[in-house]
Formats: C-alpha cells, structure tokens, sequence
C-alpha cells in the first residue's frame, strides 16, 4: 500500500512537472492575438479584458526586469566565464593633475555573486513569463464562456481572506531565498575556481578550474595530504554521528524510564535537576569541561591524588613518564572525552522529550501485555521502544544530521588544546578530532582555502540529504502501528 502510494506521488509530480509546461504551447497555440501578444508585451492579455491594473502591474514587471537585465545582469554574465581579467593595481599619481587615480579592475568575487544572482533572477522571470501567458489564457478562457472574471481589487480581497496563506508565506520564502538557496549556488560555484589564499580578490584574481578539486580530494597530486586527510575526517564524522546520536537518544530513553519507575523517590527532584543542566548554556558548559580536564586542570589533579594516574600507567593507557592523563590532547582519550561530554550535555534533553513521549505510550496493550505474562524486558522491547520510535524517527533522523555539523561540541573542546602529530593531517590544517565541519572552518578561517572549503561544504551536505531522504522515506511509508504490538 506505502509503496503505491509512493508511485502514485512520483507519477503526479512527473505529470505536474509535465503540465506546467503543455499548458503554455497549448496557451500560445489556441490562444487569441492578446495571448500570444503577451510574449512580447506581458500585459497585453489583461489589457484586452479590460484588466488595466493588472496590466500595468506585469508590463511594469517586464520594463524592470529589462533595465535590470541590461543594465546589471549583461555587464556581469559577459565576466562570469572567466571571472574577470582586469587586475587590481596600486592607485597612482597623475602627472598632471597630481591626483591619485584608481584604475578599473575587477573583483572575481563579487562578479561570482552578481553572475549568480543574475542567473537566479533570469530563472524567476522565465517562470513568471511562463506563468503570465498561461494566467492570460486562463482569462481569455473565462471570459469567452462567460465566468466571472476576477478584478484586481478583487485579488486583492482573496490574498488577505482565502488565501491569505499565499501573503504569509512570501517573506519567508524570499527570506529561504536570500538566506539559504544563494549562498549555497555561491558555495557550490566556488568549489570549481581556485578561489584560496594566493588568489584573493580584490588584490588578486581567481577562475574557474572545473572538477580539479574534487580531483584533488578524492585523488589527485593533492591525495598524500588533502585526500588522505579526507578519509580520516569523514569516517570519524560518521562514526561520530552515530555515536553521539545513539548514546544520547538510548541514554535519555533509560534515564527517562529510571526517573518514572515506581521505586524512585522524589522523580520531580530528579527531572527539575537535569532540566537545570539543560537551562546553562552549551558553549559554558564545554569550556568549563575543556578547563576541568586540561592536562594540568582539577581532574588531572584528583587523579594524581587518588592514585589513578599510576594505575592507568601500570594498565598502559598513558605512557610511563607521563605527569597527567591526556583527557583532550591525545587522539584516542580526547574521541573517548568527546562522546563521554557529549553524553554528559545531551541526555537531559533527551530525558525531557522520551518523558513526555512516554508519557503517551500505549497504555492499554501495556496492560494487556502484562495481563497476557509479559515481563518488563519484553514490554519495553515489544511495545515501548517501537512506540518511541515511530514518534521520535523524525527527530532521530534530523539529531543524526545534526551531530554530522555539531561545530560546537568538537571545536569547543578541542581549540588551542589539541595538537595533532600526523604530517599528512597537519598539511591539510585537520585533526584527528575534526569533524567535515570543523575542519571546513579551520580552512576558511585559517588558510583561506575556500575552495577546498566549498568541496567539503558540498559533500557535508550531500551525505545530510542523502541520510535524511532515505531514512525518512523508510521511516513514513505508513502503516507502523503493528510494528508496537505483540
């Protein structure tokens, strides 16, 4: 059933994508002179049925989209090939005005910008051109069978009544727009220039390059460093993910369970405390643990005291003539600390979500269970974990995600404490503890390697999308209530 319901939605989407694009050759084809006088003047369809405001409103729309495309659209596609070829040079002295004069020069950046929001804006208008011939025949169609054909004031009425929903979701739409959709066109352009640190507009300039970084990542004459270093970020990204996500989702399902079963005392104690865990804010809580177990902090201390640093030295964990326990400066101690603090900051709020979830649990085949013999193990197993699991799969999905891009936890913790000792590593500006992220960020901010940065950038956000599309068109297939009964 789930998965005729998945061919039925991927067939619509193919017959939609299809129609939006019949219904304008039918437009031009069985339309009057108006109609088709609308792909050259917009509003001349409105204007023939006497919608002047309409009209206006489009042609207007047109002559600006116009001036807009000769005036800034033209100047920048011209450049956008190469990025510019005019050089920045040092402002001179006229020898004859004695006056210091800036050449002409351009800025490979801002013509990367410009050319990209110049492509956008041809797309929206293509679309709004589309849209008008077929809304013009739509008119024609009304009027000659004698429909009511709506007035501007009348549109007007419905954008802030029926569908006013339309006028809400604009500003968010244009902000996704603006804040999300471009400058990911911008992240994904600039990982095929040569966009880095010897190549920074305006002093200098950049190009495009085509695939050769990702050559370079994946097994170019960058592999010993660039690609190696790759490999080792991405499997401790992933094995990160799935750690951080696991041990905190299971971990706050047990504390959750521990704190509502009935030989605990004082549960509202207990759940006031964690919720005032939760109420600090995350980054002091990483800065006081970074302090806590510094190589010379107050747990290195207590260690000391109580003889635990002897006793990892005869257990070979730390070396012979160590002073303290590496808890953040050596690779495998520092992962461990990792997923133990990230533990520490991300069961409370997990407890709180499984209490309210478990709060709604199936009640009556709980009692049906136990009436029928079920011990605790299998009710959990059987009945309480699947539940959780339907309600929670939406939020799993987007925690793992999230743990994929947790800057905070690894960066925090990590920033000017931990050193790598690996060459190929340290070539590439990463560390055995980077997450994509993190090791993104140090590129940018630390060698101003943008297009490398922009590569890793596209495949963090390849795999965020891959993961999330299958993993929530397994999750929502419907039909997953008897995965809770016995």
């Amino acid at each position: 059933m789930a998965e005729e319901k998945q061919i039925q939605k991927k067939s619509f989407a193919e017959t939609a994508f299809a129609r939006y694009f019949t219904d304008f050759a039918e437009a031009i084809v069985r339309g009057d002179w108006a109609v088709r006088s609308s792909l050259i003047v917009m509003g001349m369809g409105f204007f023939k049925r006497k919608q002047i405001v309409k009209g206006i409103l489009v042609t207007l729309a047109q002559i600006a989209y116009i001036l807009c495309f000769v005036l800034f659209s033209i100047p920048n596609l011209v450049k956008f090939s190469t990025l510019g070829t005019v050089e920045y040079q040092d402002p001179k002295i006229n020898p004859l005005t004695f006056e210091v004069e800036q050449f002409p020069y351009d800025n490979s950046f801002l013509i990367l910008i410009y050319g990209i929001m110049s492509l956008f804006l041809l797309f929206v208008f293509l679309l709004f051109y589309v849209h008008n011939v077929k809304r013009v025949y739509a008119v024609m169609r009304d009027a000659e069978s004698g429909k009511h054909v709506n007035t501007f004031k009348e549109d007007l009425r419905q954008m802030l009544g029926r569908k006013f929903y339309v006028t809400l979701l604009s500003l968010p739409t244009l902000g996704v727009i603006l804040m999300n959709i471009l400058p990911l066109l911008v992240l994904i352009a600039i990982a095929f220039t040569n966009y880095d640190k010897n190549h920074m507009p305006p002093g200098s300039l950049f190009t495009w390059i085509g695939f050769e970084n990702f050559t370079n990542l994946f097994g170019g004459k960058l592999s010993l460093t660039f690609g190696y270093a790759f490999r080792k970020v991405l499997t401790w990204t992933l094995t990160w993910a799935v750690l951080a996500t696991f041990t905190c989702f299971i971990g706050g399902i047990l504390l959750a369970l521990l704190i509502e079963s009935e030989g605990v005392k004082f549960p509202k104690m207990w759940r006031t405390l964690f919720v005032i865990a939760i109420a600090v804010p995350q980054f002091v809580t990483l800065i006081l643990v970074r302090n806590f177990f510094a190589d010379q902090g107050i747990f290195n201390q207590i260690c000391q005291n109580l003889g635990i640093l002897d006793l990892c030295k005869s257990l070979g964990l730390v070396s012979k003539n160590a002073g303290f326990i590496p808890f953040l400066t050596d690779k495998n101690w520092t992962k461990v600390m990792i997923i133990l603090i990230n533990i520490w900051v991300g069961i409370p709020y997990q407890m709180l979500i499984a209490t309210g979830v478990l709060m709604n649990a199936p009640k009556d085949q709980i009692e049906s269970a136990r009436i029928d013999g079920a011990n605790k193990w299998k009710i959990f197993w059987k009945i309480t974990m699947p539940y959780i699991l339907v309600v929670q799969g939406p939020a799993l999905i987007t925690d793992f995600v999230r743990n994929i891009n947790n800057f905070n936890v690894i960066y925090l913790l990590t920033q000017d404490v931990y050193i790598t000792q690996d060459a190929g590593l340290y070539k590439s500006n990463a560390k055995e503890v980077d997450l994509l992220v993190t090791w993104l960020f140090r590129l940018t901010q630390e060698e101003q390697n943008y297009k490398m940065a922009s590569v890793i950038g596209i495949i963090v956000f390849v795999i965020s999308v891959t993961f999330t599309l299958v993993a929530y068109s397994r999750l929502m297939k419907g039909g997953r209530e008897e995965d809770y009964q016995l």
